[in-house]
């Protein structure tokens, strides 16, 4: 439930446009909102449409999330463990996954309700918690939190909270338990496999 909540709206956290002044609860609420109201208007999306799910994070996502320091964190201590090709190839992978679901998650959008949360920051600051809620019919709200930092100018997210759990420490005993079993290539295999079987579901999903 969890990680579908999750899923769902960190993938809505998107948006080409730089603005060099803007802070990062208006980024948030901004890119927030433009996605979704694209969402709402494609109906291939909303029929299940997984590939065009992709193209629209692939186009939209990557340049707003520091997939390397979220891999770091989800990995851990055993991060400093891992050669700099290791690394490299573990950012790959698992930025690979979690393009993955969140565009399988974007399908699933009913237009739930996001309420932004009161944001303060002090000057200078670098590292911030922007807070927003899920309303949804029939169920109770749901935190959703994303931690940013700022690089070279620019907000990015590492990480993001649902409703108390982290993603990065929700991935992290999963990782550590491969790593423990196989070692980092091993690890590296693993996150390949799962992007490869979800390729293929989507593949055969697109013939039906």
């Amino acid at each position: 439930m969890m990680k579908k909540l999750f899923s769902l709206f960190a993938g809505v956290f998107l948006s080409t446009a730089v603005f060099a002044n803007e802070t990062p609860d208006a980024l948030v609420q901004r890119v927030t909102d433009e996605v979704l109201d694209i969402v709402r208007k494609d109906k291939d999306i909303q029929s299940g449409n997984t590939q065009k799910a992709i193209e629209l994070v692939d186009k939209k996502v990557l340049p707003y999330f520091n997939f390397q320091h979220m891999t770091a964190l989800a990995l851990g201590k055993e991060w400093k463990k891992a050669s700099p090709q290791q690394q490299t190839q573990l950012t790959a992978e698992f930025k690979t996954l979690l393009v993955r679901t969140y565009s399988n998650a974007l399908t699933s959008y009913k237009n739930q309700k996001i309420v932004y949360k009161p944001f303060k920051m002090a000057d200078g600051e670098s590292d911030v918690l922007v807070r927003t809620e899920i309303q949804q019919p029939g169920a109770k709200p749901v935190q959703l939190d994303y931690s940013l930092e700022k690089l070279d100018g620019n907000w990015k997210v590492y990480d993001v909270v649902v409703a108390g759990i982290s993603l990065v420490t929700n991935y992290r005993d999963q990782f550590a338990q491969e790593v423990r079993a196989n070692g980092i290539d091993g690890l590296i295999a693993s996150i390949a496999a799962k992007n490869k079987s979800l390729e293929g579901n989507l593949a055969k999903t697109e013939k039906k």
